[in-house]
Order: C-alpha cells, then structure tokens, then sequence
C-alpha cells in the first residue's frame, strides 16, 4: 500500500495529460515506483489533453528527491525557477528533513501540488526536524489515511502486527513463516541455517540475496553478532583490511541518513575498493572505520 496508493495517483494524473512525478529516496525505490506507474495510457487521456498526455507518456515519473532538486532527473525547471511539474508525490517522506522539505516547497510553482505519503510514527529523518510527523499533527492541510490494504500473506502479517499482534497467516508460497526459538543464540543458530541451506533449498533465493534485519547493533542477537556468524559460514578470511574481505556484503554509509548496500571488492593502499549497486567506490584508509559496516 505504501507504494500503490501514490503510483496510481501519478498514473491517473499522467492519463490526464499532468506532468506528474514521483520522488524516492534511493535509486531502488525510483526503479520499483517507474515500474508500478507504467507508461500513460492514451486512450483514457481527455481529447483536449492529448498532445500533453503524448508528452507525459514520454517521460519517467519517478525520480529520486536529490536528483529532482540538482536538475539531474526530473523535468528540469520553467523561466521562473519552479520545477517544470503540475504534481509531485514523495515517498517516504518521513524522512524529509526541514531543509530539504523547504527546498521542495520552495521549488514548486503556484497552483502546483505536493502529496507527502507516509507513515508518522515511522523513524523521522537522519537531518534536523520532524516535517511529515509535525504537518500531519498541525492539521494544516487534506490528510487521507490509506484504506488499500497490502496484498497477500505480507499485508495480513503487518496488519496483524499494526494491532499488536504476530500471527500465523496462510502462506502456501512461504511468503510468512515463523520460527520460534528459546534463546538470542538459538536465533543467531537458526538465522544462519535458514540464510545458508533453508532458505536458498525450499525457497530457491540465494544467500547473497538475502537480507538479515534485527533491532539493534549490540547484545546477543545484534547486527554484530550476526554479521560474525554470516560471515564465518558465508565468507569465511581474516578480515585484513578493518575487518573485512573481498566478497564481504557492508553497508556504506558515507553521510549521515544516507546508506547504500555493496560488496567489497579488494583493498590497497589507497582504501578499500566497494561495488554499489553496479557503482564502483573507493572509501579511504581513514574513513573506513566510520563509514563501512558489515
């Protein structure tokens, strides 16, 4: 529903002619709503509109926020500075900091309009302030909660866990499956087993394209104790190089609020060598430390 809702919106407005576009934080994101939002039908454009929906049909709807605001993606701007769009829906906008929300508001044309889709009580943005949280509180402005529930096994699970409740919920797929354990070291146990023999024999998805989450960094059944029980049944090395090796999965983070997921590829004396997301990335000697995480 995250993502339905706000993809439909931009369709039926491209339909219409509008030069709609919606903005991601992560070029993942941008990738997944250009594919919901599909190309304008033209058919359902009004007559009177269909010199602009032709034009509409022809363009991306999704960019990210920080290459909107460069000029890199996105419609560019008209004579007077605006962006050259009738209406942007941002994602995720919980994590808007008031910067870069001032930025945006500052940037859209008058008669323009703006829909923020999120979640309040999400986490807010790694920047100063609290935007989507602090506008939906002010009642400034038409607020509409989803009624779209997500689909399948998945949109049971959260819906039962928006009301406090974890449930087992008919997955033929095994898009759900719960597995209890006793104790933070029966989890890191069978987290390991289900990422390197279960999950990749009765689901066909394979270790490197598996992802682990947990609450917390530290404690018994954190990122660190997981990511060394990972890495010692995945890829097993020395870690000569701040702890890591080539084909270690990490997260570089290079500025605050801002993570991307990659591979190490090798190390030298100027750095370690990443891979992200296709991306080659050098992270200095110096910074490594503070910037890449398993």
């Amino acid at each position: 529903a995250a993502r339905a809702e706000p993809a439909a919106l931009v369709a039926a407005a491209r339909a219409a002619g509008l030069r709609a576009y919606a903005a991601t934080h992560s070029e993942d994101g941008r990738r997944r709503m250009a594919a919901l939002i599909g190309p304008a039908p033209a058919d359902e454009a009004p007559a009177a509109h269909s010199a602009q929906a032709a034009q509409a049909a022809s363009y991306d709807p999704a960019v990210t926020v920080s290459g909107l605001l460069a000029g890199r993606e996105g419609p560019g701007r008209d004579a007077d500075g605006a962006l050259a769009l009738d209406l942007l829906v941002v994602l995720d906008a919980p994590r808007l900091d008031v910067e870069t929300a001032a930025m945006l508001v500052e940037s859209l044309a008058d008669g323009a309009r703006l829909v923020l889709s999120g979640d309040a009580g999400t986490l807010w943005s790694a920047g100063p302030g609290r935007v989507f949280a602090d506008v939906v509180a002010a009642r400034v402005c038409p607020a509409v909660v989803s009624r779209t529930p997500d689909p399948g096994p998945i949109g049971e699970l959260v819906s039962g866990i928006g009301i406090g409740e974890l449930n087992q919920v008919e997955a033929p797929g095994k898009e759900v499956v719960i597995v209890p354990v006793r104790d933070a070291g029966e989890a890191v146990h069978r987290t390991v087993q289900l990422v390197a023999d279960s999950v990749p024999r009765a689901i066909g998805v394979p270790s490197d394209r598996t992802q682990v989450i947990t609450p917390g960094h530290g404690g018994s059944a954190g990122t660190r104790a997981l990511n060394a029980a990972l890495k010692e049944r995945l890829n097993p090395g020395p870690g000569r190089f701040g702890g890591f090796d080539p084909g270690d999965r990490v997260a570089y983070v290079p500025a605050p609020g801002r993570m991307t997921a990659g591979t190490v590829v090798s190390a030298d004396a100027e750095g370690l060598r990443l891979e992200c997301g296709g991306t080659p990335v050098l992270v200095p000697r110096e910074r490594v430390a503070e910037t890449v995480r398993h």
